[in-house]
């Protein structure tokens, strides 16, 4: 591994043999907004050593505006070249920045760094946490309504289908763009794409995410249409998710792997899984944080409601893989709730916590239930001691405030924005008059 210094002359390096002209600085809000500001090359030594100051105070959960000199900080190991540039224009490159005090402290309502902190609590317990999440979007003819480009469904390979260049060209450009790509295929719904990335340590895999999305919507607009990672843009068509696969390893030993169980799970595996259960309710606002979210996690479209668990049955909200005999490194579990609107670092960071509450405090893991749960009677899901996710955005809301793991896992900081934030997007929305209701109430009352 290249030591900060070593990592720091490579950039250099690189800009100065790639022809570089513009750095972009990137990073995020709380909401999970990807910002960022260009500096030239000439300051990029400058700004290596030092960092690059800016305003803070207009940026969603940062500084109040006594308070808003901020520091940009170039974390160099993510310097790449940024490949939709014209060929021939002098190159630009981006790196993501943790953001500092003045003072030159980790910023506490950076979310790079709450998962940071979440990453070290892991470390400290002797874990690395690793991820990869699939993520659904729709291609639609603009901005202004879902309209869709194509009628297909799931793995459907559809004849002169303009999306698989789309997918193509986007696959092709993370690719340069390190970012390693796993699968990507048609959805279920109508114009729905998935591209899923290969597993990298969580923060790693954040910094992907956010790239990710500017790059699937960067490819569309250059192709004259419009991507979207809204949770659920169309009614009666299933809504898009970030399914996540997470593992624990102790250096190169998957920590989630028992050979002699009957579902080759650790004990620490079940604990995190059990974790993630008790805890599920509390971080829903996190993993699922917009009003339309909520929309999606209704039974019948394939997203998870119910908090259970199965190694096969996807109406689960936890799915363990099967075991690949010789593949223990693969062994995973599946954490179906979270859609591809929230914030990855602040996502992952309370599915992180959630799982670590479970092994630091022993919760016993219930049995799998490999029954079809939406199909179940309300009794029988009673029964089996089988609870649901919040089903609006206010009771997410509810059950965050209350939540001492969430609390701990966000810092205080960005916990009180949140929920604040929150709470005004749920006011926005309750006083509105909606389309539905002047088409119901509107020709009888």
């Amino acid at each position: 591994m290249q030591s900060q210094e070593q990592d720091k002359e490579y950039v250099l390096d690189q800009a100065k043999r790639m022809g570089v002209k513009f750095v972009r600085l990137w990073f995020t809000d709380i909401l999970g907004f990807l910002k960022g500001f260009a500096i030239t090359v000439e300051e990029l030594e400058d700004a290596l050593e030092n960092g690059m100051g800016f305003d803070g105070s207009s940026i969603q959960g940062y500084a109040r505006i006594d308070e808003s000199d901020m520091v940009a900080m170039p974390d160099p190991s993510t310097f790449v070249i940024l490949p939709w540039r014209p060929k021939g224009e002098a190159a630009v490159a981006r790196m993501f920045c943790d953001i500092l005090t003045p003072e030159g402290k980790p910023y506490h309502s950076d979310p790079r760094y709450v998962l940071k902190r979440n990453l070290q609590r892991a470390a400290d317990m002797g874990f690395t946490y690793y991820v990869g999440p699939e993520l659904e979007y729709f291609y639609f003819k603009d901005s202004t309504a879902p309209e869709v480009l194509d009628r297909g469904g799931y793995f459907d390979l559809i004849p002169r289908d303009e999306a698989v260049d789309l997918r193509r060209e986007t696959v092709l450009m993370l690719e340069e763009m390190g970012i390693h790509v796993e699968y990507s295929h048609h959805e279920v719904a109508p114009s729905q794409h998935e591209i899923d990335l290969h597993y990298a340590d969580a923060l790693t895999m954040a910094d992907w995410a956010m790239t990710h999305r500017l790059v699937v919507k960067e490819v569309a607009i250059r192709n004259g249409v419009y991507a979207t990672f809204m949770p659920k843009p169309i009614f009666g068509e299933n809504g898009s998710g970030m399914h996540t696969h997470m593992s624990l390893f102790r250096g190169d030993k998957n920590a989630f792997f028992d050979p002699d169980d009957p579902l080759h799970l650790s004990d620490v595996a079940y604990k995190f899984i059990a974790g993630l259960l008790r805890h599920a309710r509390e971080i829903t606002l996190v993993t699922n944080q917009w009003i339309n979210s909520y929309k999606r996690l209704v039974p019948g479209y394939e997203a998870p409601v119910y908090l259970s668990w199965a190694r096969r049955n996807r109406s689960d909200m936890i799915r363990v893989p099967e075991y690949q005999p010789g593949k223990e490194r693969a062994t995973r579990i599946e954490y179906r709730a979270p859609d591809p609107a929230c914030n990855p670092y602040l996502a992952f960071a309370v599915m992180l916590a959630a799982g670590l509450e479970g092994i630091e405090k022993g919760y016993e893991c219930p049995p799998p239930v490999e029954e079809n749960v939406y199909e179940m009677s309300e009794a029988r899901r009673k029964e089996l001691g089988i609870g649901t996710l919040p089903d609006s955005l206010e009771e997410a809301i509810a059950e965050c405030e209350k939540s001492d793991v969430v609390r701990r896992a966000l810092g205080d900081e960005v916990f009180y924005k949140l929920l604040d934030n929150k709470r005004l997007e749920w006011d926005r929305y309750r006083v509105q008059v909606h389309q539905w209701e002047i088409d119901t109430y509107l020709p009888i009352l």
